[in-house]
């Protein structure tokens, strides 16, 4: 029965068309980071870059490199999208991407972590098996086929992002609207719509929505009857946070994943007229078999327990940021501090205050400003800076940090020299202050 229903042969045309789709999107994407001038805010004017801790090793390319970088990544994006040197094209635009995404996190978004996931799964995929160049070329790759665990492997993924996404909003910021009311605040001056963001009807409307679609959306599409009112509704839904949250691709993307839900017969008809529709039903298991179910079992095992990991780690997540990333909790919080670092000098028995606007961007102070591996990672920098005069030296952190509009509260322990500590990316930090919900 698994066998049946994880190799029976289906139609590939969703497949096929989510290739053009995605190697298109991802090509806007590069492109468009250099034309509005993203890859020279976030990673040539700073001159230091906060990295993924335990990738300080990748840094951007010096001098003009990173245009190249993100130009080879979208001429790589129009190879996915034209079917060339496919397998190729999706190995180097994966490493790439994730290059970047590991080498700077002043500017997450967590539509660059999912398109880490898609760009990876996307490599085992045969997407080049028809209307690709690669075919015009070696017309024996051509087929009107594909296994049927090709689907689910996408539908699965998409699953557990929007599932954890919803749960995620299942907080006392969220229900009460505090939160998105924030988050509206600052679209008060958008054209025609921004006063309306501003009522409270209008927020109540997008917690409830966001909860409810994020939660049934995968379901609704798989289900029949109730496909084509998702559709419509998925369009309402992704537009609207196009236009009023301005999050780049993701929502086009998100929009793109609907392919793999809807009958072969209709994406035929849409994309592909004239093309033979595949009618067959035969089940092939490959030779292969068993590394695939392992393979396939270890990576959703990973995805499904990066989300839930924050349970495990002592105090609230949206105090500690512990567990954060990587775990589809969009759009949740609103996070704002004030920051002080204090230089001592043991041997001197002197100590002095370190002048942000001298290491980092102003985007990246505000980070420093409320996230604790910034916070850590700058004094990490600070130690080295200093080693290299051949200086040894203490780092001390004063900060207080609000949480969606509430009070300042301390947050990190003033008397920890940070220097002294080590990251651990699985448990807590005692040098972070308890949240209110702790103590």
């Amino acid at each position: 029965m698994l066998n049946r229903f994880l190799f029976k042969k289906i139609d590939n045309s969703s497949l096929i068309i989510f290739r053009v789709f995605f190697g298109i999107l991802i090509g806007f994407e590069c492109f468009g980071a250099i034309a509005t001038g993203w890859v020279r805010r976030t990673l040539i004017a700073p001159q230091f870059t906060f990295s993924f801790i335990g990738f300080e090793w990748l840094q951007p390319l010096p001098g003009p490199g990173m245009y190249l970088y993100f130009f080879i990544m979208g001429i790589l994006g129009i190879c996915i999208a034209l079917g060339y040197k496919y397998r190729w094209s999706t190995i180097s635009f994966t490493l790439l991407w994730a290059g970047v995404y590991l080498m700077q996190k002043t500017s997450y978004n967590n539509h660059y972590y999912l398109l880490v996931l898609i760009s990876f799964i996307m490599i085992f995929l045969p997407a080049n098996r028809g209307s690709s160049l690669d075919v015009k070329q070696n017309p024996s790759l051509k087929t009107n086929a594909m296994p049927q665990y090709v689907k689910w492997i996408v539908v699965g993924q998409l699953l557990i992002v929007y599932t954890f996404a919803s749960l995620a909003k299942l907080y006392e910021d969220w229900l009460d609207n505090s939160f998105i009311e924030i988050l509206m605040r600052s679209r008060a001056d958008y054209f025609l719509i921004g006063e309306f963001l501003q009522q409270t009807f209008v927020h109540k409307a997008i917690g409830w929505f966001g909860i409810i679609f994020d939660l049934l959306i995968i379901p609704a599409l798989l289900w029949r009857p109730s496909r084509k009112i998702a559709f419509v509704l998925a369009i309402f839904f992704h537009l609207f946070n196009s236009v009023v949250l301005q999050i780049g691709i993701f929502p086009y993307l998100a929009l793109a994943f609907t392919v793999f839900f809807f009958e072969p017969q209709t994406i035929r008809k849409l994309f592909f007229k004239g093309r033979d529709l595949y009618t067959g039903a035969e089940t092939e298991v490959p030779t292969y078999r068993n590394p695939l179910l392992l393979g396939l079992g270890l990576y959703f095992l990973i995805q499904l327990a990066l989300p839930v990991r924050h349970h495990f780690i002592e105090d609230d997540v949206l105090w500690t940021e512990e567990g954060h990333r990587m775990s589809w909790r969009m759009m949740l919080r609103s996070r704002s501090g004030s920051t002080s670092f204090r230089i001592v000098h043991p041997q001197k028995g002197t100590s002095e205050i370190v002048k942000l606007q001298d290491y980092l961007t102003k985007k990246q102070q505000r980070k420093v400003a409320c996230y604790p591996d910034f916070i850590w990672q700058f004094a990490q920098h600070i130690k080295k800076e200093y080693a290299k005069k051949g200086e040894d030296i203490e780092v001390y952190v004063r900060s207080r940090v609000s949480i969606n509009g509430k009070p300042y509260k301390t947050f990190i322990d003033s008397k920890t020299d940070l220097t002294k500590v080590s990251w651990n990316h699985l448990a807590h930090h005692e040098w972070i202050l308890p949240s209110e919900k702790r103590k």
